[in-house]
């Protein structure tokens, strides 16, 4: 005879349909950039595909910078030294400026094309899965957590 053990999960918050929409459309993006990415790649060849996947992962290396302070922050906290750097690396605003000034001046390295895509990719993935920008503090913008720690920006959109 086996026994049956029930585990309680905590209650998770229903999300808005504006929720669901803007991450699905983050995730379209986020498909099309790679889509771009691996097409850049193949036509373009190692380099192109080098630089895509380096600016897909790239970003979220920033934490790098305050790596000492790591031990001594909360769980999901990102140290507060590292945030200004990792925020710069996860606007949008910044590869689709790059990106445009690209399409606009004689510069045309393939490559460079591609670890646009890739930044963008990556950008895109984590807007999808909801992750966004962080506090001052070092915690996700739009979160109780964030809101909990004492931040006037805890419910602002990133």
């Amino acid at each position: 005879m086996t026994s049956t053990t029930t585990v309680a999960h905590a209650p998770r918050a229903p999300q808005s349909a504006l929720t669901v929409v803007r991450r699905t459309a983050w995730l379209a993006g986020a498909l099309f950039w790679s889509a771009f990415a691996v097409l850049e790649a193949v036509n373009h060849g190692w380099v192109a595909g080098t630089l895509a996947l380096v600016f897909l992962v790239l970003p979220d290396l920033t934490f790098l910078v305050a790596l000492d302070d790591a031990p001594r922050m909360a769980k999901g906290q990102l140290a507060p030294r590292a945030v200004p750097y990792y925020n710069a690396m996860h606007r949008a605003l910044v590869p689709l400026a790059l990106l445009a000034l690209y399409t606009v001046t004689p510069f045309t390295w393939a490559p460079a094309f591609a670890a646009l895509c890739g930044w963008l990719a990556h950008i895109s993935y984590d807007r999808a899965f909801g992750y966004g920008l962080r506090t001052k503090e070092g915690f996700q913008r739009g979160t109780k957590e964030g809101f909990r720690r004492g931040t006037t920006e805890g419910f602002q959109r990133g």
